[in-house]
């Protein structure tokens, strides 16, 4: 089975790719397979709607079995920003690396500036499956805990993981092993949920 995961981030692809293998999914991003394609303009207010408009866009613009997932860091404090907004929080950069720190210096200035506050947070996952057509075929959420610590800590991931701290196992998200991480991360738990559904529906 060949999945196009909507998405030009390679971490995403491999992560997504080491749950579904087994099934024997073949995974490929957009930077294989369509680079220079327009994206849809993801205008939903949640991470689902997003989701779902990215899969039947590009679905329907290749002609291919597409997974596409919206996530996000939610954060109580902040009233669950920066939510949707997640991936371009600070607005600045002009790569990954430059958005990705810009994101982390304002998520932690913005707590900063409201003092003694719970610090509690969580990544969210929501994934879409359409088939070819743009038909949704099944939809998963997944979670992951934590509390936002001001000091960033890890090189083994992408985003805010290096400041999502796990009080149970006292390491950031980045400090945690990739078979770690898909054991408890909002997407391991939505891919989880993907990989059950497929296993019964192949597509």
């Amino acid at each position: 089975m060949k999945l196009l995961i909507a998405t030009t981030n390679p971490h995403k692809v491999r992560e997504i790719g080491e749950v579904l293998g087994p099934l024997g999914v073949v995974v490929c991003g957009l930077a294989e397979l369509a680079p220079d394609l327009p994206e849809p303009a993801e205008d939903a207010d949640s991470f689902e709607g997003n989701a779902r408009i990215k899969a039947v866009a590009y679905a329907r613009a290749l002609g291919l079995p597409c997974l596409a997932d919206d996530s996000g860091l939610e954060v109580d404090a902040l009233g669950g920003a920066p939510g949707v907004h997640s991936a371009r929080y600070a607005g600045v950069g002009s790569t990954r690396e430059e958005r990705d720190r810009a994101n982390n210096e304002k998520l932690i200035a913005e707590l900063k500036e409201r003092g003694q506050v719970d610090r509690s947070a969580r990544f969210v996952c929501a994934l879409c499956l359409v088939d070819a057509t743009g038909r949704v075929l099944f939809e998963a959420r997944g979670t992951f805990e934590g509390v936002i610590t001001d000091q960033a800590r890890g090189e083994n991931g992408f985003g805010y993981d290096p400041h999502l701290f796990l009080p149970d196992v006292g390491k950031t998200s980045a400090e945690l092993s990739s078979e770690a991480k898909n054991a408890r991360s909002h997407r391991g738990a939505a891919t989880r949920a993907l990989h059950a559904w497929l296993a019964k529906n192949p597509l």
